[in-house]
């Protein structure tokens, strides 16, 4: 094949690519952070009586929504809270081990990545959800104050766009303090 030819069928196959990304809409990540948690055992506390009542409503928030896949930690708390959601839509949870915020982050936002097009449920912690929302092109924000469960993000990504939708589900978390900066939880 002559160069010509050749970068001629490369552009022809980068149109189609691009076509395709433009055909297959935009990737749709919602985020929270786990449901209220107990205190034992410290390090990796279950899911309170309150913790799976919030779990509950986030199957009634997305209860309209096609989730296509369910990304959390291995820890208990952000398990309970994604389970029943990708039970119901007969997912299986994707485990992304946790590392340095950054390193979280990052993994999670290639997993993201990886359903280019689709609908992403994520369930964090509260250091690690602005963390995700930064490495996904969203605005950067602050960690989330410890009483803070009920923030639902949403963030739709389009080639050369990001949309971050801010929302609530379940009982209201109390009004947040200023700089609560705080270890993952």
């Amino acid at each position: 094949m002559s160069r010509g030819k050749l970068l001629a069928a490369l552009a022809w196959m980068a149109v189609g690519a691009v076509s395709a990304q433009a055909q297959q809409g935009p990737t749709v990540v919602i985020l929270v952070r786990h449901a209220e948690k107990g205190t034992v055992p410290a390090n990796d506390p279950p899911l309170t009586d309150t913790g799976f009542a919030r779990a509950k409503a986030l199957v009634a928030a997305l209860a309209d929504t096609h989730v296509d896949a369910v990304i959390a930690t291995p820890t208990v708390r952000t398990r309970e809270t994604a389970r029943e959601v990708a039970e119901l839509r007969g997912l299986v949870i994707e485990s992304v081990a946790l590392g340095t915020k950054e390193e979280h982050a990052r993994a999670v936002s290639d997993a993201v990545r990886r359903h280019a097009g689709q609908t992403v449920l994520v369930v964090g912690h509260s250091n690690t959800i602005p963390a995700i929302i930064g490495a996904l092109g969203g605005p950067k924000l602050a960690d989330l104050c410890d009483n803070q469960y009920s923030n639902l993000f949403t963030l739709i990504l389009t080639p050369g766009r990001v949309q971050l939708i801010r929302g609530q589900y379940g009982l209201a978390s109390p009004v947040p303090i200023l700089n609560c900066g705080n270890p993952m939880r």
